[in-house]
């Protein structure tokens, strides 16, 4: 193992701008981009499935490839890869503001996608690599609440960029920022940290690994039918295969020793898994109930469900730093608790609840993501050596992509049982009602497994 450390004069405050404009870029543009879907599908005329398929290739490929690039990353060096992926991602997104049908989008948000999992598989990394653990939880806080607030800020620019200059704008200004925050890593971050120089790459098990996580991500996309259920537990099974695969071979893609020597960093992912699965699809469930049910424009609803984010992102400063002080465990269990009072808030919602209500839950929810994220985060990253901080960034960034794709699959199933392929019109509005008191019920059950798993490492450790 050769570890490069970085050079004396390293200015970590300036690399540190660097990783958090990187880390704005992508949850802005998902959420820039969900306004602008209508209007893409009418530039293409795109049926709704094919549509979906923008948002789910991008995930795909950003949930394959970051553990495979962040094993690269400790090959040939965190840094050169983080740049690689900034840039690229910066290109494609240049490149798919000119796309000019459906099919070419696709095709260049899963390559997008692909550079997402270069700056995901390694920005965690080399933050952590950058500061002493005392201030750990202070900087990955700061990260945290960068994202919360490009996602507060991703609907309302891109409405605007969408109304007054057309989608293909939000592809060209993120592409600006793309560049800038590439030019700002190449310059900013000193040094490098290559944690395995001259170890080879193991191809294998990372087309196995892929296998895996095609099946259960697509699996739940295709929920309530059979091929659903069968995908996903093909991913299963083949992940079991990737487990016994990787403990036999010399060089793996990823250690699993991780999961089966450290109860800490398993639990404390497992707790992540299961925060992303319980809570990624409220807002997709919530803006449908606000735009359908409760007649708002797509621009009111959006005010309503900013309020989330806009918490969220003060909350996870407050409490990265606080997680410096008292145990990061018991700030995160706390926040997942308020979470499920959050959800539990939401099974009551009817065709005439008061806006100040779901004001307040959104609130309440938002508070319990901000406790939750970047304490655990730290958890994770500080229950574990320096030379696998690689493997544990990546497994943060996948554990949130197969929850949120669980999440959507969940809430998905719920309205094709209730309602079938119908469009939602005042006639199915109960049924769409009932579907959405069945997601936030398992929701709720699945988030207070999520307390205990976390209470759990909290005893631990």
């Amino acid at each position: 193992m050769t570890h490069h450390p970085p050079s004396p004069i390293q200015n970590p405050q300036k690399a540190l701008w660097a990783i958090c404009l990187s880390a704005f870029l992508v949850p802005f543009m998902g959420s820039a981009l969900n306004l602008a879907l209508p209007e893409i599908s009418e530039a293409f005329s795109l049926k709704a499935v094919t549509l979906t398929w923008m948002a789910t290739s991008y995930m795909l490929s950003t949930a394959i490839f970051q553990i495979p690039f962040a094993r690269m990353g400790d090959l040939i060096g965190r840094k050169k890869v983080f740049i690689m992926g900034v840039t690229g991602f910066s290109l494609c997104t240049l490149l798919s503001g000119f796309a000019f049908s459906g099919t070419m989008m696709i095709i260049l948000r899963f390559i997008t996608g692909m550079c997402s999992a270069m700056m995901f598989g390694t920005n965690i990394a080399i933050l952590t690599s950058l500061y002493p653990p005392e201030k750990r939880g202070k900087i990955l806080g700061i990260n945290t609440a960068v994202v919360y607030a490009s996602l507060a800020v991703g609907p309302l620019l891109g409405g605007l960029l969408t109304h007054y200059l057309g989608w293909r704008s939000i592809f060209f200004v993120t592409c600006g920022v793309g560049l800038m925050a590439a030019v700002m890593a190449r310059i900013f971050i000193s040094g490098e940290w290559v944690e395995s120089k001259g170890e080879k790459f193991d191809y294998k098990g990372s087309m196995v690994y892929g296998v895996a996580l095609t099946g259960f991500i697509v699996g739940c996309t295709q929920l309530p039918n059979i091929s659903g259920f069968a995908l996903i537990l093909f991913g299963i099974a083949t992940f079991v295969l990737f487990v016994c695969y990787e403990q036999k071979c010399r060089f793996p893609v990823f250690n699993v020793k991780l999961f089966s020597s450290n109860k800490i960093f398993a639990l404390s992912s497992l707790s992540a898994f299961i925060n992303y699965a319980s809570t990624s699809a409220i807002i997709f469930m919530l803006s449908l109930y606000l735009q359908f049910v409760r007649g708002f424009d797509a621009q009111h609803a959006g005010l309503i469900l900013i309020s989330q984010a806009c918490v969220q992102a003060f909350f996870a400063l407050f409490s990265g730093r606080l997680s410096d002080k008292i145990a990061p465990s018991i700030l995160a269990t706390t926040g997942m608790a308020v979470i499920v009072l959050g959800i539990i808030g939401l099974i009551f919602l009817t065709t005439d609840t008061s806006v100040q209500y779901i004001v307040a839950l959104l609130f309440l929810l938002g508070v319990g993501f901000g406790l939750f994220s970047s304490p655990n985060t730290n958890v994770i990253m500080g229950s574990i050596e320096k030379k696998y901080y690689g493997q544990a960034s990546a497994v943060t960034g996948t554990m949130r992509l197969a929850g949120q794709a669980l999440s959507m699959g969940i809430a998905g199933m719920a309205i094709a049982l209730q309602m079938g392929n119908q469009k939602i019109t005042p006639e199915v509005h109960p049924q769409f009602l009932s579907s959405m008191q069945i997601t936030f019920i398992i929701f709720a059950v699945l988030c207070t497994v999520g307390v205990f798993a976390s209470a759990q490492r909290a005893k631990r450790g």
